[in-house]
């Protein structure tokens, strides 16, 4: 730290340093692979944290878990690292570990990511599927219709049930919310099956991720550096732009407005930041710049990390007031199309060639311009990045395991919750109407009709699904209990939210204002439509 900022590194003779009030105002890491990124970015990463600000960020290809872990004189390098460190006034230079929660959306390599099919939203669903216009026009008849018959869609199997029903109602529901081509829900149902091939399934379900576990601070105040290990989820590159997009606007969503706060409440950093925007369709993109352009407000700082500037659309990169430019080589055409772009973008320095000094840079060495108090960009300056004190490098698997033992977060959500929703309650409509029918023909209309109804009213709904949650959470927590393991499991939490999530559904078909079964599936999906 250097008063109240943080220390990038040496250029032009002084310290270059990052303002904390004016940190939430956006950033670019970019540069060629091999230049010193992924350093940049791990440095950021420790200074954010040190001063209290937790982070999140994708790892996409494993060396930023070093962070959990110090630096050791029997690094190859340390030479080199303390060398630069006396060379840009590091002093004290001190191996340090940052505290550190892993996560992963398949659940292998940290604690797992869920969000439920309606949070996500037919937009990004869409996007995620590649539909086409027509088939996306179903998709979101479909979560309509949900909204409608107050069923909840939690996962995959739900959205599957969902489309069967649609196309099952097809006539009817092209009467009241517009064309539904059978062949488009066919082509949906295809498509679905592939984004499961994906590994898709695990994202989708509850218990769902709580944001607030991504604001936690240590006994010290540290901020928690929450690590997305993301070597896997880069396989499917279009599920990973988009669940970090999710991501972005479930905070900016969830957060209340704090105007420009003296430090962040959290910092984001998006690596491969194009995977974000390619194939993007203009309503989403005209989405992606509102979240970017307002989420300061809600105190959330978003660092774009990309090898290439010119992948960061004109409106998103003139947002993003703070950069470190590491070095472009002019190869090709685009390439050099790349260097004056993004020599331009910087403040006038006249002692520096901008343009030249872009391709000289060597590995950790950057053009650096950040906001000052003022908030205007000082001016670019050739900068020796200042090296981490935590590991450079991966961590083993055993520390890995160490430290998701001792993860805060606990075992919160280890096991899946599995609640009534809509591929139960369909399930159970489509055997009454069978057995119904049968007892038709066998007894006449006019028996059937004066029997009591097959399907379970809302309060035994309820009980239900709280007594089922309820034992399920409490018999998991004693076998934990039993085998010597700890358990953070809420039994009666768990009951709770899933008899209200019962209730929600209900809520949703019956309450009779204007797009409420929106509002319960949550914000994001109106924001996002």
């Amino acid at each position: 730290m250097d008063g109240e900022g943080i220390f990038l590194g040496l250029g032009g003779g002084e310290r270059q340093t990052l303002n904390l009030s004016r940190a939430n105002r956006h950033g670019l890491i970019a540069g060629a692979t091999g230049t010193g990124k992924t350093v940049t970015v791990q440095g950021l990463c420790e200074s954010f944290s040190n001063a209290g600000v937790p982070v999140f960020v994708a790892d996409v290809k494993g060396d930023l878990s070093g962070l959990a872990m110090p630096g050791s004189d029997s690094f190859k390098h340390h030479d080199k690292l303390v060398e630069r460190a006396e060379e840009i006034g590091l002093d004290p230079y001190v191996y340090a570990d940052s505290p550190t929660i892993f996560w992963d959306l398949y659940g292998e390599k940290g604690h797992p990511i869920r969000t439920m099919i309606s949070e996500m939203g037919p937009l990004l669903l869409g996007r995620l599927m590649d539909l086409s216009d027509a088939q996306q026009g179903v998709l979101e008849i479909a979560f309509r219709y949900a909204d409608d018959e107050g069923l909840l869609l939690l996962d995959l199997e739900d959205l599957r049930a969902m489309m069967v029903a649609v196309a099952e109602h097809a006539s009817e529901l092209t009467m009241k919310y517009g064309n539904v081509s059978k062949a488009s829900v066919g082509a949906i149902q295809r498509k679905l099956l592939q984004f499961e091939g994906q590994g898709a399934a695990e994202f989708f379900g509850e218990p769902a991720l709580e944001i607030d576990d991504f604001f936690r601070t240590d006994d010290q105040g540290r901020g928690f550096c929450n690590v997305l290990m993301a070597d896997k989820l880069m396989q499917s590159p279009k599920l990973y732009g988009t669940f970090l997009l999710w991501l972005m606007s479930e905070l900016f969503e969830a957060l209340p407005e704090v105007g420009d706060p003296d430090k962040p409440k959290l910092v984001f950093f998006f690596d491969e930041a194009h995977l974000l925007f390619d194939d993007a369709p203009d309503a989403l993109q005209d989405k992606i710049e509102q979240v970017v352009r307002l989420i300061r407000s809600k105190g959330i700082g978003v660092y774009f990390i990309t090898q290439n500037p010119v992948d960061i659309p004109e409106e998103v990169a003139g947002q993003l007031g703070n950069r470190v430019q590491h070095a472009l080589r002019a190869f090709t055409p685009r390439d050099k199309r790349a260097i004056k772009a993004a020599a331009e973008t910087f403040r006038i320095n006249p002692d520096l060639d901008v343009e030249q000094a872009i391709t000289e840079l060597k590995v950790g060495e950057a053009l650096v311009s950040t906001l000052m108090e003022d908030g205007a960009p000082s001016p670019v300056q050739r900068t020796l990045i200042r090296p981490p004190y935590s590991r450079l490098g991966p961590i083993s698997t055993g520390e890995r395991a160490a430290i998701i033992a001792a993860s805060p977060i606990g075992d919160r959500y280890a096991e899946r919750i599995d609640r009534e929703s809509a591929a139960e309650v369909l399930e159970q409509k489509a055997l009454d109407a069978a057995e119904t029918a049968k007892e038709v023909e066998e007894k006449g209309e006019e028996e059937v009709r004066r029997q009591p109804r097959k399907s379970k009213g809302l309060v035994e709904r309820m009980r239900d699904a709280a007594t089922r949650a309820g034992m399920n959470s409490a018999g998991a927590k004693f076998g934990r209990e039993l085998t010597g393991r700890t358990s953070r499991a809420n039994p009666t939490r768990t009951a709770v939210s899933a008899a209200g999530g019962v209730l929600t559904g209900e809520l949703a078909k019956k309450i009779g204002v204007p797009g409420a079964g929106g509002f319960l599936r949550g914000i994001l999906g109106g924001l996002l439509r």
